[in-house]
């Protein structure tokens, strides 16, 4: 089973996917996709991991996420990816320029690999697309790709779920 989690910043999707992985009877995989730049978001990244069980195994993704989701499935196993929109901003380099080649590929690479998982797979990601237009040509290239992937990966997961203000609503397979 596959489930796409998505919702805005600070909207409770995060919560809710682990939610949804602490009931699950087998064994849990969270896959960490974030790359920390500051010393404010590694605060975020600590209390995040604070949060978890202690028994879930955790892996750090960065660019190879496919590969990771693949090398993890377990049948009877839970993957759950957080989140795609971290996963993206690893393409863009600190001088804003953007990976496309590489991101292309791996973007392909994932979508295969949603189609092949055996066990249940977890993947948040940000909402963006309700907010003002950005002003910079970076963050409006970022809100376009994460939201084409949003709707590609929405379009071969088997549930689809928006989660505003903390609560659930099935946007597809409730």
């Amino acid at each position: 089973m596959t489930h796409l989690i998505s919702g805005g910043s600070r909207s409770g999707k995060s919560r809710y996917a682990e939610q949804l992985a602490v009931q699950h009877g087998g064994p849990v995989t969270y896959i960490a996709t974030a790359e920390v730049r500051d010393d404010e978001f590694a605060e975020r990244v600590r209390q995040h991991r604070l949060q978890r069980p202690q028994h879930w195994h955790v892996l750090e993704a960065e660019r190879g996420l496919a590969e990771l989701v693949l090398g993890h499935d377990q049948e009877d196993g839970l993957l759950l990816v957080d989140c795609l929109g971290m996963w993206l901003m690893r393409f863009f380099r600190s001088d804003d320029q953007f990976d496309e080649m590489d991101f292309v590929q791996e973007r392909q690479w994932l979508l295969e690999a949603i189609a092949a998982v055996q066990g249940q797979l977890l993947l948040v990601s940000n909402e963006i697309g309700w907010g003002v237009m950005p002003m910079s040509s970076v963050a409006r290239r970022y809100g376009d790709l994460l939201g084409r992937l949003n709707q590609d990966i929405a379009a071969r997961c088997q549930r689809v779920t928006l989660v505003a203000c903390g609560l659930p609503l099935a946007l597809k397979g409730g």
